[in-house]
This record gives C-alpha cells, structure tokens and sequence, in this order.
C-alpha cells in the first residue's frame, strides 16, 4: 500500500497497520462511555492533553462494548502520520496542502451503488443504538460525534460547503451542532431559517484523511462558496466522489465508513447539556472542557446509511490530532498569504500543538538584506490575515529549527528582549474558546471574546547579525561509531 493509494479510511489503515508502530488493535472489550478515551488518551492523544497523554500510534478498538461497529483514533494523531498518509514529508506537508489549493480538484458524482450505501437505515432509528459515540469524560454533555464532515449548499446560490462541528447525540434522531461564529454551513443556516425552511445536509463520517485535511481550511484562504473537497481532490489528484442522499437533496461522501443524513430545523434550539446538566460539552482544543451552549441548532436526523462491517472514526480529546487538522490547513493558508505579498522571506510555518493548531504560529523568516528588517514584523501580520483566530506569532531566523520547541525556546531566550521584541495588538475579536479572553482575565478585555493579539520577534537584527552566528562544527557520519541500529 503507498499513500497514492488511498481512497478511503480502510485503505489509509492498510498503510498504517504495513507501517511500524503506527497502528494498534485491540480485542478486549471498551466502554465507549468513558472508557475508551480513558485509554487512547495513555496510548496518543498528545498534547493538550492532560499528562500522561503520550504522542502514540492510531488505535482500532475492534470491541466496544454494546455496539458491532469499531472505533478508530488517532488516524492524523501525529504530524508524522498525517504525512505519511499525504505523502508528503512532515515539513513540507503543509507546502503540499498549499499546491493541492492552487491545483483544486473538484468532486464527482459516483456511479451507482456507492459504498456508503450498502446498509440503509430509514427513520424511525436511534442514533444510539446504531452509532458508538464516545464520551471524553464523566462531564460530557452525551456522546459525541467528532469527526462527522457536515455537507450542505447555499439556499441562495447552491455552492456546496463542508465542515467539522462538534456533534452531540441529544436522543434517537436528533443532534445539536455548535458552529463558532462565521462557519460556513451556519451562514446556510440562517438564510434557510430566515425563510422557515430547514437546512438539508448529510454528515460523512471515516474517510480518506486528505479529505478531513482539506476541510478543515478557513477564510480568506477558501471563501464562501469555495468547496473544500476539492482541495482533498488536488492532494490526490483525483476527485472525490460523491453519492446523493437517500433521504435528503443533498450529497455525501461516497466512500464514507458512515452518513447521517438530517436537516437542521428552522427555530428549533436545545441546551448542549440537556441530558447531564453539568455545565460542560466535551474536552475542546485549548486543553479545557468546553462550556456547554445554552441553545444550539438542532438536527433531525432522517437516515443512517453505512458500509457493510463499518468502522468509526473519532478524535479524542483536544490532543494532537486537532492540532494536525486545525493547523497545517492554516500553515498553508499563512504560507500562500505570505508568499503573495513577501516572495521567498517566509521560508515555512508551523502552529504548534500548544496552540491547538489555532493559536499560536512560528514562522520561519529569512532577513536577505538590510531593508527585509522589519519584514519580519509583517510576515506576522501576514499571518493574523490569513487566519483570523490565531492569538500569538513568534518569529525566527531561518536558522532556527521551528519544529523543535527548544530551538523556540533558545531563540526566544538569547534573541529577544520582552521590551524591544514584543508587539502587542489589543482589541481584536479571537476564536471564542479560549478562557482567558475575559474582562475578568484583564481589564484590557472589553467583552468575552475579545483578545489581545501578539508578536514574539525573535529574529537576529540584521545591523547584529555578525554576533549572532551559531557555532560551526565539523560534519562527520557518526554510524561507523555507533552500535549497529542506532
């Protein structure tokens, strides 16, 4: 198997389980309530992830107790992984997710009898009975979906869209769905709500990983109307295929491991945590559990169609596998943004998983004369325009290896003084999960949500360079003094 193979998730674990030490499986029986994040969270959830939270292989529990179906995660648990699975090397995974942008792909309708279809389930169902969704933990709202592409179009226009929303299982057949403002799918929603109409929309769930990557690019890189599937069509260089709903005018993907179909009701609310009332949704990306919303749209859902013997796909915890999906959409879209307006300064980008792929960015810069000083400072700015919801850019020469965290930190200690290499931007709206954006964090903070943006500038100044010169050793080839395999 070679990742240009890949055209679904049962191909992508054939890679993984041919690969050492990137796939485990497991017999013996897990309580999906609970029980089996309790565990990957010890085998590879990574960081944020309470310790000890491990940067681990995917796991495949093949026995979830109450359910047929297994579960899979950690499928994009490390960088390593999700490039293996691209085809790319880990640091330039990001440069083949910008090239897979500038050369779309768009999808295609499937011939007949799609793989998503083989198993139907019409409505009257129950989600919880068919589907195995996990809990994090004793405080989740219910069982989540996590890893369900949302598909919907344009009431207006009939472009198409697809996103990842946390997904809560509120009862036989109904979901509620939390979009942060802005989402795409949302923006459907509420022309559809405004005219009383309801929303169609189908939920793919276990798929080839280029098409999860794909989705998850924001604006202004794939605006409003822009379709997401092709971006995982040009990383393939092949089209993704689509199969139209049974239940719903509304397409989902072909080769998904499981479809919800539904349609979002028009003025139909419901609080997040309905069933447990404890005040909390699920563990989110920053490394904290997610404050349950007071009233989230509601999905209906109308059919459950499957593969024969299918598995699902489920992210746990804010670990390392948001990072892989959140961030390296967002280190392309900052690289094509920078590129634009800075031709060959900005030599790679990395959102570091303490970021949650979101929030924080190193950015690698080269200074190659005297009037790139300062350039640095907006390559930054370059970065905060391409994706609007980061927090914190720190910058480095490009001698600095950005995805090492101690050569950061170095460079941090021994290239920057806090009060000549900081710039800070306050008042600017951030992405709402992050707790510390409060009035009462700091009095700087107008409203919830409101943050203060800032720039690390860790890079050399160029009139300093000469006293900035790492030191220079020989090179040498270290195996004929070494045990054989190290």
């Amino acid at each position: 198997m070679r990742p240009e193979e890949i055209c679904d998730l049962r191909t992508a674990l054939e890679l993984l389980a041919s690969t050492p030490g990137e796939l485990v499986r497991t017999r013996v029986p897990v309580d999906p309530h609970a029980g089996l994040a309790a565990v990957y969270r010890r085998v590879g959830a990574g960081v944020p992830v309470k310790p000890p939270a491990p940067a681990g292989p995917a796991m495949l529990f093949e026995n979830v107790k109450g359910y047929r179906i297994p579960v899979v995660a950690g499928v994009l648990g490390t960088r390593r992984r999700t490039a293996l699975l691209l085809g790319a090397e880990p640091e330039r995974v990001a440069f083949a997710l910008l090239d897979a942008l500038e050369h779309p792909v768009a999808p295609v309708a499937a011939e007949t009898d799609p793989p998503c279809q083989e198993v139907v389930h019409r409505a009257p169902l129950d989600l919880r009975t068919l589907v195995p969704a996990p809990t994090n933990t004793r405080l989740d709202a219910g069982p989540y979906i996590t890893m369900g592409l949302l598909r919907a179009r344009d009431p207006d226009t009939g472009e198409a869209d697809v996103t990842i929303h946390r997904l809560c299982v509120q009862g036989p057949d109904r979901l509620s769905v939390y979009f942060a403002p802005g989402r795409h799918i949302d923006v459907f929603r509420a022309k559809a709500e405004a005219r009383g109409q309801a929303l169609p929309l189908s939920i793919s769930i276990g798929m080839d990983p280029a098409i999860y990557v794909a989705a998850c690019f924001e604006p202004p890189a794939t605006p409003l109307g822009f379709d997401e599937l092709a971006v995982a069509g040009g990383l393939r260089r092949r089209p993704v295929r689509l199969a139209r709903c049974v239940t719903q005018p509304v397409e989902a993907v072909a080769d998904a491991e499981i479809v919800i179909e539904g349609e979002i009701l028009p003025g139909e609310r419901i609080r997040e945590d309905v069933q447990t009332n404890t005040g909390y949704s699920m563990p989110e990306f920053p490394g904290y559990m997610g404050v349950a919303q007071p009233e989230l749209p509601v999905i209906r859902v109308t059919a459950v169609t499957h593969r024969r013997d299918p598995v699902l796909q489920t992210i746990v915890g804010p670990g390392l596998e948001h990072t892989n999906l959140a961030g390296i959409p967002t280190e392309a879209s900052i690289l094509q943004m920078a590129e634009r307006s800075m031709p060959g300064r900005v030599r790679n980008v990395y959102c570091h998983p303490a970021g949650g792929g979101k929030y924080l960015a190193i950015v690698q810069f080269r200074k190659a004369e005297p009037r790139d000083e300062g350039r640095q400072r907006q390559a930054a700015l370059a970065a905060f325009a391409a994706f609007p919801e980061l927090k914190h850019v720190i910058l480095v020469d490009d001698d600095v290896d950005l995805f090492n965290t101690d050569e950061v930190l170095w460079a941090m200690t021994t290239r920057y003084q806090g009060d000549a290499s900081t710039v800070f931007i306050p008042g600017v709206r951030c992405h709402p999960l992050d707790p510390s954006q409060s009035p009462a964090f700091s009095p700087s903070i107008r409203a919830p949500g409101i943050s203060c943006k800032t720039i690390f500038d860790c890079t050399v100044p160029w009139a300093m360079r000469d006293a900035f010169r790492r030191a220079e050793f020989d090179d040498a080839d270290p195996r004929q003094f070494l045990p054989e395999g190290l």
